[in-house]
């Protein structure tokens, strides 16, 4: 036990250390323009040189600090949360091997690199949603790993399509590419590939069956590493999806992706799984921005995002945590004066997401909503992104009702307390970024003010629609429908909108069905029919009768080998004369 808390101490201030060098470092970079291009030769044969790059520019660098700072205080956090695992030691390496393989795919500006950090997230991602082995961990990882198998198959298609240019360093070629056939193909094999671990639509629903893993896995998972994978190499290959039809698929992909992560967040009552679909909400949002031509504001918000949502899952691991792993927003209520300072660095994360001014996720989410006014943009995806942001007011407002306010609703007997102060620790860290870290990125990475100058409803309209959804999720928390409306509203939330669009079933059901059924055709028809007919079971017949056939001639009768003789001699005579 002493070893595994020094580990995760260990492992708590190096990752730290490495953050504060790297967040250095990055801000240097920034400032002077620097990119530093390592290549460092494994072995040669035959004259092949085998070679690992490496890439150090602010982008990357900024990334790197952010991973290890929201790293670091998830191992910290891991300490008393995991404190009754035996095995913490295991965890503690796998939380490691995540944030390692994160790394390689963040400084790999080469496509075989890439796929070493990107299968790496999918194995670890694997062995930490299994971690509580249960039927249910087991179900989640299978569809987590064979979700993000299709991604890999597309970067590994995207890797032979990239032999044509010479090299895999894709960083030299993408300028070059963006015109050519061979470059649409390879754009399109990137989203693929980006759509699958960032869980779009149709690949959205392994997202919410990876809360299996425990909760300091999915803040780090949600926030900075796993889901984010796939927007970062999107941003490094932004070059070749805009301004053509690649960017206007991905485009509605992500928007709606965005609509149904938000309708279906309206109508959970698991406390996880609201934030998981918040996180899609976001995702979605990320990437539809990203299809319009804007990277750096895509990797703004996806810095923001990482503060405040880690913050979240911190927080509502606490909760589950105290209230003995119940998940089920119904049984919480006035955690405010129960759970003092986690409820403030619930509700500060729950404000960031909101857009609330002057919180983290405002300077990225208005100036994301403010460009998407102002741009040449449809009605359908203009709607999607305003409604979209009604809706995680809604569902936030919603969570904040049930779990904050109100009366309490578990047993007089319970156990809630603020007294975990590792954890708490861990999230008052979070809650100060969360809550500054905001402005002091707009202010690194935008050199000048942005001022967008648009009419006064369309200024305002973020706010307005922001306040609307709150009114909207107040009401939709305290409304409840008639009898006579019980079985249709149980149809709609659980299996339409609770199921995000049926997706869970068509990816689970929808893939095993059919070849199923034919299995069973199969086994039934060929297996036990004709193959039994024509094949075992006929020779066995033959060979039967035969035998009994042979056996019959066999036998000691007198007649028999009277016959035989007779036939013997027969043929002597007949050939003699």
């Amino acid at each position: 036990m002493l070893w595994s808390l020094s580990l995760c101490k260990l492992s708590f201030v190096f990752l730290l250390m490495s953050s504060v060098s790297s967040l250095i470092m990055g801000s240097y970079f920034l400032a002077t323009g620097l990119v530093v291009f390592i290549e460092w030769e494994l072995f040669q044969l035959n004259s092949s040189n085998v070679v690992m790059t490496f890439l150090f520019d602010w982008m990357s660098l900024m990334f790197m600090a952010f991973v290890m700072y929201i790293s670091s205080l998830v191992i910290y956090y891991s300490d008393e949360y995991m404190s009754g695992d035996e095995l913490i030691n295991r965890f503690i390496i796998l939380v490691l091997m995540f944030v390692l393989s994160m790394m390689f795919l963040i400084i790999s500006p080469n496509l075989i690199s890439i796929l070493l950090g990107w299968d790496g997230l999918g194995l670890v991602s694997y062995c930490l949603v299994i971690y509580y082995q249960n039927v249910k961990s087991y179900s989640a990882g299978m569809l987590t790993a064979l979700s993000n198998r299709i991604g890999d198959v597309a970067l590994l298609m995207a890797i032979a399509w990239m032999l044509n240019f010479g090299s895999w360093n894709y960083i030299y070629y993408l300028d070059f590419m963006k015109n050519s056939i061979e470059g649409m193909i390879i754009g399109l094999l990137v989203v693929m590939a980006a759509m699958t671990k960032s869980a779009q639509i149709p690949f959205s629903s392994w997202l919410p069956a990876a809360m299996a893993a425990p909760t300091p896995v999915s803040a780090l998972v949600h926030s900075s590493t796993l889901v984010t994978a796939g927007v970062y190499l999107l941003i490094r290959f932004n070059v070749l999806i805009v301004d053509n039809s690649i960017s206007q698929f991905l485009l509605l992909i992500s928007g709606l992706t965005m609509f149904m992560a938000g309708l279906g967040a309206n109508f959970e009552f698991d406390l996880s799984s609201i934030i998981a679909l918040s996180t899609l909400s976001q995702l979605g949002l990320m990437m539809s921005i990203l299809s319009m031509g804007f990277p750096s504001l895509a990797f703004f918000h996806l810095l923001t995002h990482a503060l405040f949502k880690a913050l979240l899952f911190m927080c509502a691991g606490a909760v589950i945590h105290n209230m003995k792993n119940s998940q089920d927003i119904r049984g919480n209520g006035n955690l405010c004066s129960q759970m003092p300072v986690t409820t403030i660095c619930f509700n500060v994360s729950n404000l960031a997401l909101c857009g609330m001014p002057f919180l983290a996720g405002f300077y990225s989410k208005d100036l994301i909503l403010e460009i998407v006014a102002l741009s040449y943009l449809n009605f359908v995806s203009f709607f999607l992104y305003f409604f979209s942001t009604g809706l995680t007011v809604c569902y936030s407002l919603r969570l904040v009702y049930y779990s904050m306010t109100g009366e309490f609703n578990s047993t007089s007997f319970h156990p809630l307390n603020d007294e975990g102060w590792v954890m708490l620790g861990a999230m008052i860290m979070l809650m100060i970024m969360a809550v500054v870290g905001g402005c002091l990125l707009s202010w690194m990475l935008f050199s000048c003010p942005v001022m967008i100058c648009l009419p006064l409803w369309l200024k305002t309209l973020a706010i307005t629609t922001s306040g609307i959804g709150a009114l909207v999720g107040y009401e939709l928390a305290k409304f409840s429908l008639s009898y006579e409306l019980s079985t249709f509203h149980h149809y709609l939330t659980t299996m339409f909108f609770g199921s995000m669009w049926f997706m869970p079933f068509i990816s689970t059901y929808g893939m095993n069905k059919m070849p199923l059924k034919l299995g069973d055709f199969m086994l039934k028809s060929i297996d036990q029919g004709w193959s039994e007919e024509f094949g075992g079971q006929m020779i066995y017949k033959e060979m039967s009768f035969n035998s009994q056939l042979v056996q019959w001639w066999q036998n000691n009768s007198l007649k028999v080998h009277l016959l035989m003789f007779m036939l013997w001699v027969f043929i002597l005579v007949s050939f003699i004369l």
